[in-house]
């Protein structure tokens, strides 16, 4: 658009139709400013808010639009009364209000590249001919702002093309660093990407590590998320639970569906919320309405900063909210210069008077307008602070700097390219877009606020971020309370905060809570943060959070099993009611046993003693007492020579016992089937013949044993299979010799051949007559015994499974081989001492019988046995038939 007149216009002749519009639409600007200078800046700042039902513009901004815009006309009047920077050159400015929105704000921002397009005039001409007097609109050489990401991203690939500088005051979208897309874009605050560093270190610190994520649709809310999800998936151990968005235009009810699908995932409590300041309201008041106070916790970004607008009339939804805002100081100058301006000394700011009526809910009168009676009268007497209230808004520090960046930027340009020259010179004329751009990117200066203002190779400035607290308890005036700061990493005081109803333990926002020692996380698929807990049972312990483990054979798991611990050793003890009982047998055993021997001995040569065979029964009462005595070897603490003496005697006594018993049956079954064929007598039944036979049995027992100390020499065990029930607290390792269940039989089986051979002779030998023989005694010992082991089989293998094993086998068989033992004392023995005490004179001589007396008592015996069935026989018969002689 080129600002042109005719002299026609200024002589008064008459200009055409066409002519008028050009003129009227020329340079034109009823919605800029101009201030004039020798440089001239652009502008751009929401003035307005963002237009109803399609309008354009809406109602007046007074601190994002009207404070951030006067900022920089106070930026300028500091430059240009300052004789060191910039000197003898004035900086004026065109500003443009972009009403919030991006459309509009790049209609706008075609005003400065006006002065860049070339036109075609040849063809326009004043009605008198004449071609027309063309003035050249001012040429802005760089630009402040813009505010929303979204409308400096519209702006920015517009200046690009035509290469104009931009610095932004507000605008923090990440995608803006691109230094492809937006090479000419710089800005004085940090990118989102810092800013969604510092809030990902503020969550984790909090420790949560399940949030949701809710943005307002455009580039400004929607790249915050997106930053924040990017660092949150680098940094790990931080998942996202929903990330929502606000329509740009949202329906009636939306807010309160957002706050509905929020708490679908209402473990995540924590909001991270990248939004205007319309749209944060809006989401307090639906959480309000679902009567949700204090259950959501919002991180919001620099957008919320410390604004008490979106706040406001939901402070206690509000309470316990985080937020960001880049690290910021209230301009002193620039509340002295705000505060004093007025109706007649800023009328340069043509919407300054709008900006009066609205904070002083006044009305001014303008010609042709009626006042409504309602609204009071403006009187130009009101003074800002004085009769209302006042807040510096936040980003008027960095507009200032911006302001302030450009202005040295054009300092060192002039310093090299213009050396001594007062004011512009040809070289500066024009400016050069990418050589300015150059110096802007090499600017550092300390700004209005005392930090560095600087830039990097994508025109971002370093990240400083205060942190902010909202709080309402334990304060005296409700606000915003400092809790910490960011630069490059978090510094936050955690003692600072509280929470709702002054709560100082930092609320819960995860998934799932930690697991208790012992137990183990079961990841939920997909999910990484979300895992359910699941014990270490059995022999199990923690490994680590994720595995469990089972402990090694010899030890289990401790108490809380986050270890293992050994597995305590027990055995036989002589006080435990398993021991005492076999102990007592044992005991009496051996007691009755020695008594037996004591008086065999005392009377060794009585009738009784010699008729019993002296020689067989020394040899089988130490048997008898071997059995006894094996009790306490069994009970005895396992080891090596315990051991050993256990494999040897535990088999040896049953085979002396039983080899010599099954001796004495053979020699009276021997000779009494002899003596049924011939007179003269077997052979080998003379006592050296039957002590020979009867070590040669035991022999058989003694190689075995010896065979089996060759192969495997006696050692103890720790068996810890025996007792390990489910419950690893009951878990013990038995102390034990080296004999399993398998060799235990195995050395016990010789002596139960000999047993069941000796019945087998016992049976036999029945019907011997009791005057000739033992026989009858020796018979019933061993069908009693024979009961005896046929119990304990059963009984010792049926409880091969049982937690109690040991000690129930060793029972089991110490009080068995007792019993076989007494059995044997008790039938064999007990009676004949008892005749030699009590009854002596029984104790005589009897005639002696020689062969030939048996074998007509062994006739005799048979032909009594086969009279004795004919009887029974005829009997029969007579019952049958009647006697038919009578």
């Amino acid at each position: 658009m080129l600002s042109w007149k005719c002299k026609a216009l200024n002589q008064g002749l008459p200009i055409t139709p066409f002519s008028l519009s050009i003129l009227l639409a020329g340079h034109f600007h009823p919605h800029s400013i101009k201030i004039p200078g020798d440089i001239t800046l652009g502008g751009l700042f929401p003035i307005h808010a963002r237009g109803p039902h399609g309008l354009p513009c809406g109602e007046i901004k007074k601190e994002k639009g009207i404070h951030r815009m006067e900022a920089m006309l106070y930026a300028l009047d500091q430059i240009n009364s300052d004789p060191e920077l910039l000197p003898n050159i004035t900086l004026g400015a065109r500003i443009l209000d972009t009403c919030s929105r991006d459309t509009y704000a790049l209609e706008q921002s075609l005003t400065f590249v006006q002065a860049l397009i070339q036109k075609d005039t040849s063809d326009i001409r004043c009605s008198n001919g004449e071609p027309p007097i063309i003035r050249k609109p001012e040429r802005v050489i760089g630009v402040i702002g813009a505010s929303a990401s979204s409308v400096s991203i519209m702006v920015a690939n517009v200046l690009r093309l035509f290469e104009i500088p931009q610095i932004s005051y507000a605008s923090t979208a990440p995608e803006l660093s691109d230094n492809n897309r937006y090479d000419f874009f710089s800005r004085v605050v940090p990118p989102d990407s810092y800013q969604a560093q510092a809030m990902v270190d503020i969550v984790k610190a909090m420790g949560w590590n399940y949030v949701s994520t809710l943005a307002s649709e455009g580039s400004y809310g929607e790249s915050g998320v997106d930053s924040f999800q990017q660092i949150s998936r680098e940094a790990g151990g931080l998942c996202i639970a929903q990330s929502l968005k606000i329509p740009r235009e949202p329906k009636p009810g939306e807010f309160d569906k957002i706050i509905k699908r929020l708490m679908e995932t209402s473990n995540a409590r924590g909001v991270i919320i990248f939004a205007n300041e319309d749209d944060i309201k809006r989401v307090l008041e639906a959480a309000k309405r679902a009567n949700l106070t204090g259950h959501f916790l919002f991180v919001g970004s620099d957008s919320w900063g410390a604004k008490s607008s979106p706040i406001l009339d939901q402070e206690d939804v509000a309470e316990g909210a985080v937020t960001i805002l880049p690290k910021r100081a209230s301009i002193e100058g620039f509340d002295q210069y705000f505060t004093s301006r007025s109706l007649e000394n800023n009328r340069r700011n043509i919407w300054f008077a709008e900006f009066w009526e609205d904070d002083f809910r006044c009305k001014l009168t303008r010609p042709g307008i009626k006042i409504d009676s309602e609204k009071k009268k403006c009187t130009g007497e009101e003074r800002i602070n004085r009769d209302t209230a006042y807040e510096q808004e936040g980003k008027v520090q960095f507009v200032i700097d911006a302001v302030y960046a450009m202005a040295h930027a054009l300092h060192s340009m002039h310093l090299d390219l213009c050396p001594g020259a007062m004011g512009v010179c040809d070289k500066m004329d024009p400016v050069e877009g990418r050589l300015l751009l150059n110096y802007i990117r090499s600017v550092n200066f300390n700004g209005s606020a005392g930090t560095g203002v600087l830039f990097n190779e994508n025109g971002d400035a370093p990240g400083r971020y205060d942190i902010f607290q909202y709080q309402m308890s334990n304060t005296t005036i409700p606000g915003y309370r400092v809790i910490g700061q960011w630069t490059n990493n978090l510094r936050l005081n955690m003692e600072e905060m509280q929470w709702s109803g002054g709560d100082r333990q930092i609320p819960d926002s995860v998934c799932s809570f930690p697991c208790n020692p012992g137990e183990r996380k079961k990841m939920v698929k997909g999910v990484p943060c979300c895992w359910h807990c699941e014990l270490c049972d059995g022999y199990q312990y923690q490994l680590d959070e994720m595995n469990c483990e089972t402990c090694p054979f010899n030890m289990r798991p401790t108490p809380n099993r986050t270890s293992c611990r050994s597995t305590p050793i027990i055995k036989l003890e002589w006080h435990s009611p398993w021991a005492i009982i076999p102990v007592f047998l044992a005991i009496l055993g051996i007691l009755a046993t020695s008594f037996v021997v004591i008086t065999f001995i005392r009377f060794n040569d009585t009738p009784i003693v010699r008729a019993s065979g002296r020689e067989l029964s020394y040899v089988l009462l130490t048997g008898i007492f071997l059995i006894y005595l094996i009790t306490f070897l069994m009970i005895a603490e396992p080891g090596a020579v315990v051991c050993a003496f256990r494999r040897l005697l535990l088999g040896l006594g049953m085979a002396i016992t039983y080899s010599a018993m099954l001796t004495k049956t053979n020699r009276i079954y021997r000779i009494f089937e002899q003596g049924k064929k011939s007179v003269s007598p077997p052979k080998f039944i003379s006592p050296t013949s039957q002590l020979a036979i009867t070590f040669i049995l035991m022999s058989v027992q003694l190689l075995g044993v010896f065979v089996w100390f060759a192969v495997i020499p006696p050692h103890t065990i720790i068996d810890y299979e025996e007792q390990r029930p489910p419950n690893p607290e009951m878990a013990r390792g038995v102390l034990k010799c080296d004999m399993s269940d398998l060799s235990l039989i195995c050395c016990l089986s010789y002596s139960i051949v000999l047993m069941v051979t000796c019945t087998v002779y016992a049976v036999k030998s029945r019907g011997v007559p009791e005057t000739f023989n033992e026989a009858k005694p020796i018979g019933f010992t061993m069908y009693t015994t024979c009961i005896v082991w046929l119990a304990f089989v059963p009984i010792f293998f049926g409880t091969a499974q049982s937690t109690e094993k040991m000690f129930i086998q060793t029972t089991t068989l110490t009080v068995s081989m007792s019993l076989s033992a007494s059995v044997s004392l008790g039938m064999l023995y007990i009676p004949k001492v008892y005749v030699i005490i009590f009854h002596p004179e029984q104790n005589v001589q009897k005639r002696k019988r020689s062969f030939k007396a048996v074998v007509q008592a062994a006739t005799m015996s048979t032909r009594l046995s086969q009279k004795s069935n004919d009887k029974q026989n005829g009997e029969t018969q007579n019952k049958i038939e009647p006697d038919r002689t009578q």
